[in-house]
Order: structure tokens, then sequence, then C-alpha cells
């Protein structure tokens, strides 16, 4: 994509006479509060950081503490600023028996609703110190930062935490618009969240319009470069010089190289367990921060992983709270299985190094609920995906991982979404993924594509992933 150097330059020129020593730009991240979300505006300020931009990174003290404390990489501190606003109060509800994200909900809504002020203060004290401040916040947090544009030499970024099929299902089929007649790509399920996310949803959509000076996707266009296309194409009809930025996967082989590479290796004992089997024989099992399976569905996977006779390596969490920091639910297990599974298996209960088991030469398969950033990691670093989706945009992530890009085979499709998988339905699956020709064929096309997104994330190649990104840096510090 070519760099945008259109400007002002009256404006330019007014600001360089009158304020000569300040810094060119500085950056302010706004990000939502669920994990996964959070996570990626992280990653994205080490990245602008590490062009000599100085970061702010603005949250609830709570969140904050929460992305840092599982952060995959050391964190710099004369870079990366971190605002750590009061934490509201709110109900942390169990997650058990609700729909997503019911039980989360609180704490998403208390938080978003009261960014808004302390917001607009670090933006106007943070725009006397800088020739010009560069918004960049998640979709979901529209609302908090409606001021941002109000402000002298201020401009507002949209940065998409989903893939790029999802939100352009969601453009056509939930909020209207037409881009030509596109019947392979499916219809975005509205049945993925509760009605109080939607509610949400459509409080923020109200903000967009305003806030937005180009959109910034976690994806590259290896992987979705017609839905980016589409999406331009629909954002274009209401504003034709809006810009795009296809700036994905995120710092996921750099990331990974640095923590490979470091000598404190997280989680020792299940890194060190895949170190005692072949290459491509362990299936990694998790399903995200925020699912939430039934005693009866978790007796299901674990009597289908023990017939598939495939060694496993399994995360077994229950759904983050409002709080992360609050004690979970610990699912529960069939009598035995541990034990019976010790030779072929291992159960993590608590948080697991992803990047580094995917990395693993042991992991030939992920089981997956199909959360976007699952999705880029595995990806990224070859391994074919069991797909699994469970909300949200999962079940078109699912659709882009078996049937568009073919890199991964279904556990269930989104139809059967209110019934229990059984254990050989599951059985089946795993099979097909780890020991059939079929599984073989998936996995070859899941390595060579991961090794084309590995190649575009090597700094100084030609890439997409280098072009949106150096073309994003150009355009905020012209």
């Amino acid at each position: 994509m070519a760099r945008d150097h259109d400007h002002n330059p009256h404006q330019q020129d007014h600001t360089a006479i009158n304020r000569p020593s300040l810094p060119p730009v500085v950056v302010v991240m706004v990000p939502f509060p669920a994990h996964s979300h959070l996570n990626q505006l992280l990653q994205l300020s080490h990245i602008i950081s590490s062009h000599n931009i100085k970061v702010h990174y603005v949250g609830s003290a709570l969140h904050n503490s929460q992305v840092k404390s599982r952060a995959t990489r050391i964190l710099n501190p004369e870079r990366i600023e971190f605002h750590d606003f009061p934490t509201p109060r709110f109900l942390s509800p169990s997650p058990n028996n609700i729909k997503f994200p019911s039980h989360q909900m609180p704490s998403f809504e208390a938080t978003v609703n009261n960014l808004r002020q302390p917001v607009k203060s670090l933006l106007t004290s943070v725009s006397e110190t800088a020739r010009r401040v560069v918004v960049i916040h998640d979709l979901l947090t529209s609302s908090a930062v409606q001021d941002a544009t109000s402000l002298p030499d201020t401009e507002a970024y949209i940065f998409n935490s989903i893939s790029a099929i999802s939100k352009f299902a969601f453009l056509r089929d939930v909020m209207g618009f037409k881009a030509g007649d596109h019947p392979e790509i499916p219809l975005y399920e509205d049945d993925c969240h509760c009605v109080e996310f939607e509610a949400f949803l459509a409080y923020q959509f109200q903000f967009v319009t305003s806030n937005k000076s180009g959109h910034l996707y976690n994806t590259s266009r290896l992987l979705e470069s017609n839905f980016l296309d589409l999406i331009q194409e629909i954002e274009r009809e209401t504003n034709p010089n809006m810009k795009l930025w296809a700036i994905g996967p995120l710092e996921t082989v750099t990331i990974f190289k640095q923590i490979s590479n470091s000598s404190s290796r997280k989680q020792k004992d299940c890194l060190e367990w895949l170190d005692k089997h072949k290459p491509n024989s362990v299936l990694y099992v998790s399903f995200g921060t925020t699912t939430f399976m039934e005693d009866e569905q978790i007796r299901e996977l674990a009597l289908g992983l023990e017939q598939s006779d495939v060694k496993f390596l399994w995360v077994l969490r229950d759904a983050d709270k409002g709080n992360v920091f609050d004690e979970v639910r610990r699912p529960q297990l069939p009598d035995g299985f541990e034990e019976r599974a010790k030779e072929k298996g291992m159960v993590v209960r608590d948080w697991a190094p992803q990047l580094e088991i995917l990395g693993h030469s042991s992991t030939g398969g992920f089981m997956s609920h199909c959360g976007w950033n699952s999705c880029l990691e595995s990806i990224s670093l070859g391994v074919p995906i069991a797909a699994w989706p469970l909300h949200s945009d999962q079940p078109l992530n699912a659709v882009l991982i078996t049937e568009l890009l073919k890199v991964g085979v279904a556990v269930r499709n989104w139809a059967q979404s209110d019934g229990l998988v059984s254990s050989s339905a599951i059985r089946d699956a795993v099979k097909r993924l780890m020991d059939s020709k079929e599984g073989d064929e998936v996995r070859n096309r899941a390595e060579k594509l991961g090794c084309e997104l590995r190649k575009s994330a090597v700094e100084g190649g030609v890439s997409d992933h280098h072009m949106g990104l150096d073309s994003f840096v150009a355009h905020i510090t012209r």
C-alpha cells in the first residue's frame, strides 16, 4: 500500500514555528477491557514505541495490571507509559450457565463508561507536549474517545481486533451495508452474543464515524485480502478518503523468537513434557480466556481425547471473571482420567505459554475455540487447527480456517452449537487432524502458509506486513 503524505502545510508550518522543540507525535492507546483486546494493543504499543515514539497505554488499574501480568515479552517503561485510572465498582458474577459475555458485561460497561473524562484530560495534557496526538482505540471504546477529534492536532484511528471476514459479515448482515454479491461469505451469526453486549456494541457504533481517521486491522492480506477490500468498499461509501492498514500478525514471530531464546522459559513443566515427544505428535487443546464448558462437555472431551490415542497437552481453565484475579471454578475431569492418560497426555490448570507451545516442534495440531488471537498465532507458526467455535466472531473465523484457507478441520459446525459434542465426534476430529492422510495434507498447507507469514514479518523483507506497518507509521509521523 502506498504511503500517504497528504497533510495541511499551513498547519504544519504554524506548528513548527511556534513549537519547534516538541516531539512530532505521541500515541495514546485506548484498549477494550477484555484480555485478547488488551493484549493486541499492548503488542501494537511495542511496535510503535520501537520507532522512538512515546506511547501512553490507558485503562483501569485492574485491566492494566491484568495485561501486564500476562505479557509475553518484557515491558519497556521508558517507551510505554501506563495510565492506571481508578477501577470502577462492578459485580463479577460467575460465568456458569450464562451466554457470553454476560458475566463480563458489568466490567466492560463500568470501565468504558468511566474512561471518557480521564481520556479527555490526558489528551488535553499530552497535546501540550506534542505537535500531533494520535489516538488508537478499540472499536469498542469509541464512546470513551468521542472528544478526541475536537482537540487541536489530534487524530483518532480505530483498531479492529477481530478478523476481516467477521467484520465484513457484521457490516453486511447487522449494519445493512451493501458490497456486491458474495454468497460464499457466511452470514454473521446474530446469536453469538448476549443481548446486553449487542446493545453495548450498538451504542459504541454511534461514535465511530466522528472518531475515525482510518482503520487498523490485525490481519494480513495473505490471509484476508478479499475481505479487506470489501470492507474498504463499504467504508468509502461514506468516506471516500478512508484509509485502511493491515498490520498483522502483530509481532507473533518476533515475540516467539524472543521468548524461545530466553533463559527463563515459563511453565517449564509443560515445555519439558513436550521435549520428550516426537515432532508433530502432540495435540494442544485450549479454549482461551472467555470460555466456560459444562462438566458434562468436559467429560466428553476428556473421553474423546483418551479414545483418540493421540498425545495431548490440555490447558483446562474456567473463563475469566470480570476481575481476572478472582478465584475461578476448577473444572472437573472424569474419575481416574489423569492417571490413565499420564503416559499420553498432560493437563495444565493454570495460565500457559501458548506461543511457546505452538512453536514447539512436538506440537502438530491445536484444538481451539478460534479466537482471532489464537488463529493468528497458530497460522503464523504453521500449526493446523481443530476448530471448535463457541461464540462471538469465532464461527466466522472457523469458516476461514477450515473452508477458505483449508488449514484446519471442524470439530463441530455452528449449526450444531446448542448440542453436546460427543466423545466419538471429538475422537474422530482428533484422528482426522493428527492421524490421517487428510490431516497430513492440512498440516502441509498450514506449514506453507505459516512460512509465508513468517517471511512477511522479517524486517526489511518485501512484505504486506511491513508495508502496512511502515505505511501507518509514515502516515502518523508525516
